[in-house]
Order: structure tokens, then sequence, then C-alpha cells
């Protein structure tokens, strides 16, 4: 387990880490839990540890303990080809998002799923979601109850995560290739005309211009404060409503009360008129 991004408060890590640890045997440092500011320490501390887990043999799963904010600062010393040749699953969401792209540029899965902190908070079913991806080479279940956006069928690699972050990622080297992609987005604490700046950014930069498909996660504190017009998901369906591509919500996905694991970058199915997000691939061999 390894803090890259934000501090890591001890008791939501140990709820979440004695779950993970009834299954699997855990590693990680007492500098898990170093403060510096709004990072889980200096940009050398998190580097090292997350770049010495990367790399380390006996380690199959690399956890992130948190989310937050960090992990772009240290993104561009990681080693990408050494990862391809040795690659390993990441897992994790939120700030995540940047290390779930620079797998993609690898070509490799991971699991956008929750972290070590937010894993004592969600139910049983979300924890046996994110053992079974880890544990098998089986497409997990589809996602069913979805609601439609905008209508229309498609395939292609699941990849995104959390829309701020997917946004700051764009003319960097691990933007996220969305050409026949499903766009997976959920939010936390973006007021409506955030969410605004963040798609309008995405279709100025041209990166809409191939995406197959959308599925919205949870969007959570993402009200104006004053409860007007529009909301965050009238917002999307302005944005993205009229790129002719099937658009759905409320997969349970994100900052909310379920977060489902889902295999980052495997190719996925959704048809918005039934409701249904479907996987075509598993995340391990």
């Amino acid at each position: 387990m390894v803090a890259p991004a934000g501090p890591v408060p001890r008791e939501p890590f140990a709820a979440g880490a004695a779950i993970l640890g009834a299954r699997y045997q855990l590693v990680h440092e007492e500098r898990i839990f170093a403060r510096n500011g709004y990072l889980a320490g200096g940009d050398d501390e998190r580097h090292g540890e997350l770049a010495a887990a990367l790399a380390d043999p006996t380690v199959d799963a690399v956890v992130c303990a948190r989310g937050g904010y960090g992990l772009t600062r240290i993104l561009d010393r990681l080693d990408a080809a050494a990862f391809a040749r040795a690659p390993k699953l990441i897992i994790g969401f939120s700030d995540v998002t940047v290390l779930h792209a620079w797998a993609q540029r690898a070509g490799v899965i991971s699991l956008h799923a929750p972290v070590v902190t937010q894993l004592g908070l969600l139910s049983a079913d979300d924890a046996a979601a994110l053992f079974a991806l880890v544990e098998s080479p089986a497409p997990p279940p589809p996602i069913g109850g979805l609601r439609a956006l905008a209508g229309g069928r498609a395939e292609g690699r699941l990849v995104g995560g959390n829309l701020e972050m997917v946004t700051r990622l764009i003319g960097t080297p691990w933007a996220l290739d969305l050409d026949g992609a499903v766009l997976l987005i959920e939010e936390v604490g973006e007021r409506p005309y955030r969410i605004d700046r963040q798609l309008t950014h995405l279709k100025m930069a041209g990166a809409l211009a191939g995406l197959a498909g959308v599925v919205v996660g949870d969007l959570v504190g993402c009200a104006e404060k004053d409860g007007g017009a529009p909301d965050a998901e009238a917002v999307i369906v302005e944005r993205l409503g009229g790129l002719g591509v099937p658009v759905v919500a409320d997969a349970p996905i994100g900052h909310g009360s379920r977060n489902r694991a889902v295999p980052h970058g495997a190719r996925v199915r959704l048809d918005a008129a039934s409701g249904v997000l479907e996987f075509l691939e598993g995340a391990v061999d």
C-alpha cells in the first residue's frame, strides 16, 4: 500500500486495511502517514515509495491509501517502459485517475476502485467486487439500472475517472486517448459551472471528437450553493448530449456511498436503452 497523493488519516486507513488484510498480505511503511501540507510527504518520498512498489517483483498489486492531490507532481518521474515489461495491478480512484492514465499509456489494465481509506465505509458488495477483479481473469458482472441521458449503443475501452483529473492531463504525454473509448466520469465538490468548464475544455481540445459513449458516476456535492439551475447533470446533458453517443447516469462509482471496482482500459459494451454496462474483459490474466 502506498500514499502517493494526499495525507492519510489513520482510522479510516486502519478500517480499510483490516478488510484487505483479512484476505491478502499487506505491506506498507510508517512513511505512509507522513504529511507535508496537503501532500502525504514530499515529492521525493512519495515518488520513491510508489516507484519501489511498482518495481518490486514480490508485489502483485499497488493499492493507493488515499486520493486527494499529488500524483501529477511525480508522474513524469515514473518508468512506464519498465512497468510495461513487468506490469501489476494499480488500485485506486480520484487523484489516482492520473496513474490509471499512465498505466493505460503503458498498455496495462488497472482497477478504478476504492482506496484504502474509503473501503471501510462501503458495502460488503463493493469489497467483493474488488476481490473478484483482483483474483479472477473473468469479466466482472454487468452494471445495470443505468439511466439514459442520451440514447444509443457503444463498444470500446472504459477509461476516465475523476473529471477534474481527466481534464488536467490534456496537453501532457498522459492525456487519455478517448478515440473509440467509453468515458467514465465522476466528480466531487465541483459546482455546475466548473463541470461545464471541464467538459468545454475537453471539447475545445478535440478530446471528445471520437468518443464512443459516456458513463456518469457519482456527482457528490456538485450542486450550486443556492440550489440554482442548471444542476450538474443538466450541464452534462447540454455539453455531451449532442455528441451522438450514448450517455448514461447513476453508475455506482465514485465518492458516494458505493464505489464499484471496474477495470480501467478494458473493453465494455454500453446500451443506454437497457441501462446496462457490460464488461468484455477482466483485469488479470
